[in-house]
């Protein structure tokens, strides 16, 4: 598609037709903050962050709604966007009770970038006397509504990510809040606890119920790695402080889940830590199992396979390779049955 041209910030730069001005700032490196926008689903505007002046237009403009024209100019760091800017931090501050000090998402926090940026503390305002309850009924994800800011992010991301439709705005005014069908908890709801709305907070409203009190943003590093789940390859990162994952997040924009986990992925790491888990090859020998080496395991296993071809031939062996597995393993697996025990009895656990 052909481009054109519009100015931002006083300089000339392209975009194309469709663009947001949020969508061609970001590509000509120009910072345009926002809370509420959410890569991949429709914009709405909500947070009122990116609010941008256009000449010619007697209001400000939500950056991530407005399409760019040709000829459009639009200035992104005056006077009026950041006292705009600052006058709707304050008033999401004073909507609820944003503690840094005992919050799990401080240090990874979009509202508390901003404050920050903008050195401001929410006293401006009047904060409310209640909050919603927070809800921790379920074991792995805990909503705390005192922190919501209600950017939609999460209702976008379980509608138009995953396409769950499990939550959506709820109530009004004052008692907005999110909700699942018929306002339940999330254990009895629709919602199969993908946590892709924990991925997507960009407050402390949602946060992983496993990994409270674990570790601070600041003190785990990140490490990439492939979900050991099932064959699908998806990418994610673990968070890992003192040698230990604390928790898991996808890997947004990489091949094949783009930023998205099931329930298994995010949250299915418990495992590692097992005391029932198997660290070395066990051998039976009269009827008590005790531990061996890779070298002597595979040996009994060759041997074994061996002395059952010799007695029954190649068509008494059968094997089922595990759909954990990557496809190369699967090729090697069914290339050992086919052309060197001599049998076609191979199969795979997810083929039904």
């Amino acid at each position: 598609m052909s481009s054109g041209t519009f100015l931002l910030d006083g300089k000339t730069v392209s975009f194309r037709p469709g663009e947001s001005i949020l969508d061609a700032a970001r590509k000509n490196a120009t910072d345009i903050p926002t809370l509420c926008f959410l890569r991949g689903t429709t914009p709405t505007g909500a947070c009122r962050i990116c609010l941008v002046e256009v000449k010619g237009m007697r209001t400000l403009s939500a950056a991530c709604s407005t399409p760019v024209s040709p000829g459009m100019e639009v200035l992104t760091d005056t006077p009026r966007v950041h006292a705009a800017r600052k006058l709707n931090v304050e008033l999401l501050l004073s909507s609820g009770r944003h503690d840094c000090l005992l919050c799990e998402s401080s240090g990874n926090c979009k509202l508390q970038e901003l404050a920050y940026r903008y050195q401001i503390d929410g006293s401006l305002f009047k904060k409310p006397d209640q909050f919603y309850p927070t809800e921790d009924a379920n074991p792995l994800i805990v909503r705390d509504y005192s922190r919501c800011i209600l950017c939609g992010r999460c209702v976008q991301a379980c509608n138009e990510l995953v396409v769950n439709r499990a939550i959506s705005h709820g109530y009004r005014g004052a008692k907005s809040k999110i909700v699942t069908g018929g306002d339940a908890p999330y254990h009895q709801s629709e919602c199969v606890f993908c946590g892709q709305c924990v991925e997507v907070c960009p407050t402390g409203a949602l946060t992983e119920k496993k990994a409270k009190g674990t570790a601070r943003a600041w003190e785990t590093k990140k490490i990439r790695t492939t979900c050991p789940y099932c064959g699908v390859g998806c990418q994610m990162w673990l968070h890992v402080k003192d040698d230990r994952i604390v928790k898991v997040t996808a890997a947004e924009g990489a091949a094949p889940n783009r930023g998205r986990l099931c329930v298994k992925g995010r949250f299915g790491y418990d495992f590692i830590y097992s005391e029932e888990r198997l660290k070395t090859p066990m051998i039976r020998e009269n009827g008590q199992l005790r531990e061996a080496s890779w070298d002597e395991a595979l040996d009994l296993v060759a041997a074994k396979l061996k002395e059952t071809i010799e007695r029954h031939g190649p068509d008494a062996i059968a094997g089922v390779s595990s759909a954990r597995s990557i496809n190369e393993d699967s090729y090697q697996m069914q290339k050992l049955f086919r052309s060197v025990i001599g049998t076609n009895n191979i199969d795979h656990c997810a083929r039904t």
